[in-house]
This record gives structure tokens, sequence and C-alpha cells, in this order.
């Protein structure tokens, strides 16, 4: 297992080892202790899984306010996505700024979104489908969010607004200078 942080050091990216022969490739996605001996020492308790039919699907930016605040493990199980996490942590050197990597289902690559982060995905091919833990329960009385296009945080996403394909909840969020200020950097 390669993990590998981003240009924000919290946000790390995971590469399980793929071991491949004529019939496919078996790779151990998730082992507990190998993620733990590498200084990420979390305890999901909740598999999501999620299916978009549109290209250009996005999802987010989510988090969930403490005590319920949700660190996440994502990977793609058919397609490619755009992963974001947005750094909601006052005081953070990195407060305002975001981590996008790119994962998708044929290189088995995926992205953990810590607490204190908001999180998005943005689908890049028709029929994609992602599959995430979380290590709190989904708690909807303390769930937020953050308008995508936010002109205070300078997200450079791939396709015009116009042609995103979002929720109209996620459509209408907040901007991110009237979200609450819940976490703090430690």
């Amino acid at each position: 297992m390669d993990i590998h942080v981003t240009e924000i050091p919290e946000v790390k990216v995971i590469r399980p080892a793929r071991y491949g022969d004529h019939r496919g490739y078996f790779s151990e996605v998730y082992n507990r202790r190998a993620l733990a001996e590498a200084g990420i020492d979390l305890d999901f308790v909740q598999d999501n899984q999620s299916f978009s039919s549109e290209p250009y699907t996005l999802r987010g930016l989510h988090f969930q306010a403490p005590p319920a605040a949700q660190s996440k493990l994502l990977r793609v199980l058919r397609g490619r996505v755009l992963d974001i996490a947005l750094d909601c942590r006052v005081g953070s050197p990195s407060f305002g700024r975001h981590a996008m990597v790119e994962l998708s289902a044929a290189a088995g690559d995926q992205m953990l979104c810590p607490r204190g982060f908001a999180h998005g995905t943005l689908t890049l091919e028709p029929d994609t489908e992602i599959t995430y833990k979380v290590d709190a329960y989904y708690a909807p009385h303390l769930e937020h969010g953050v308008r995508f296009d936010d002109p205070d945080l300078a997200i450079e996403w791939p396709i015009p607004a116009d042609r995103l394909v979002l929720s109209g909840k996620d459509r209408n969020l907040p901007r991110f200078r009237d979200l609450p200020k819940v976490f703090a950097y430690p």
C-alpha cells in the first residue's frame, strides 16, 4: 500500500497493491492494521455507495459538524471522478484551500478526506459508481455544505458550471464565508 500526501498534507491518496494475472487482479483495498501502521488510525462505522448515470454530476461540497464530523475513505468502483477536499479548519495554514484528485476504477487509488474538510465528487464518465467509508454515522441535523461555485474558493472545475448536474440542495448551499465555524485547527 502506497500513501501519498496532496498539496494539503492531511488529505492523502492511497494506492493499494494489485496482483494480476491472466484472470484479472486481486487487491486488498482496506486493511485497518496497515493503515494504522502508516499513521491513519480510523474506526470506520458505515459504508456508503453512490451511482451517477450522467457525467459531470457533482455531489457536494458536504460535511458534518461535530460531534458527528466524518473522515471519508473513497474509491471508485466504475468510471472516474474528481474528488475534492476543502479545508474548513479555522487557523489551518490551508484554511479555505482545496485538494483535488482524479480517481478511477482502472487505477484503484483512494482518497482520504479527514474530519474538518468539506468533501465532493464530480463524475467524469457516465455510469460512475463510488463507495466510501465514514468514521461517524450520518447525522442529518449536523449536515452542512459549501457552494461549488463560490468565487472566494476559486475552484477550477474542468467544465462550465452550466453543464454540471447538481441537486437543488447542492445548487443552493451557502458560501464558504457564511458557514458556521465548527472546526478548529489543532
